[in-house]
């Protein structure tokens, strides 16, 4: 199975994305990052699939320090996220280390992000919910991590329900709310409930996220958030005493 780990040459690559995501590439041009296993998909899908990366790299990188300091839980879960074969961790742990040092914020990269995803909020979501990933590794979300990540959702386009929606998931420091996982009120009716539930379960199925532009290495990410989903709404159905 291909992956996003394919060959990319940092001056090719940054040619064909451009912005600071491709400058970053640019910095490691004439290292070959042998990352594809097979054959690397079309042109298009390629370039998406690279700066959804490169992205997360640039974000998380900045991010993982938002609290002050690069942890190493933080760092391994970046791998974890990546799922990282260990003969490309070198080259992983040197775009990482790039992108922390570069000077530009994290503005620019948050803002190619969304336009080049501008059609396709859900694949910017599950971009952000990677940068939570990341930033629950060393404990709970820390509130200048969660102020970065707020910041980044709000350059990304998405919505303040959206962002809580999230936090419900994904903070560690507060009991799951399943209601706040789906996104509703306790008071909302039951038929609204299961159009919710449909709602988020078509937009955040996993193939559909690969097909909207996802790499396909992301996968894990998305089948977490998909397992949340689920499980949450079983909780209001017996909750309910649904069907």
């Amino acid at each position: 199975m291909s992956g996003i780990w394919g060959k990319i040459v940092g001056a090719a690559a940054g040619l064909a994305i451009g912005g600071p995501i491709g400058a970053l590439l640019g910095a490691v041009a004439g290292h070959a990052v042998d990352w594809y296993r097979g054959q690397p998909p079309a042109d298009g899908d390629a370039t998406q699939h690279i700066a959804f990366t490169i992205g997360v790299i640039a974000l998380g990188a900045k991010m993982a320090k938002a609290d002050g300091a690069v942890t190493a839980e933080e760092v391994s879960a970046f791998r974890r996220v990546f799922r990282v074969p260990p003969e490309e961790e070198a080259n992983v742990e040197r775009l990482f280390n790039l992108a922390r040092r570069d000077s530009a914020g994290f503005e620019p990269y948050a803002r190619q992000l969304a336009g080049m995803f501008k059609d396709r909020p859900e694949v910017l979501e599950e971009l952000l919910q990677c940068l939570f990933h990341i930033a629950k590794a060393d404990g709970d979300v820390k509130p200048a991590e969660l102020d970065y990540l707020r910041a980044v959702a709000g350059l990304f386009g998405l919505a303040q329900s959206d962002f809580h929606r999230l936090c419900a998931e994904e903070c560690a420091g507060c009991d799951v709310d399943p209601y706040g996982v789906l996104g509703v009120e306790r008071q909302i009716d039951d038929e609204s409930l299961k159009a919710a539930y449909r709602r988020l379960i078509r937009e955040h199925h996993p193939d559909r996220l690969v097909a909207r532009g996802m790499p396909a290495d992301f996968i894990a990410v998305a089948t977490d958030k998909m397992a949340r989903i689920n499980a949450a709404y079983d909780i209001i159905r017996r909750e309910r005493k649904l069907a």
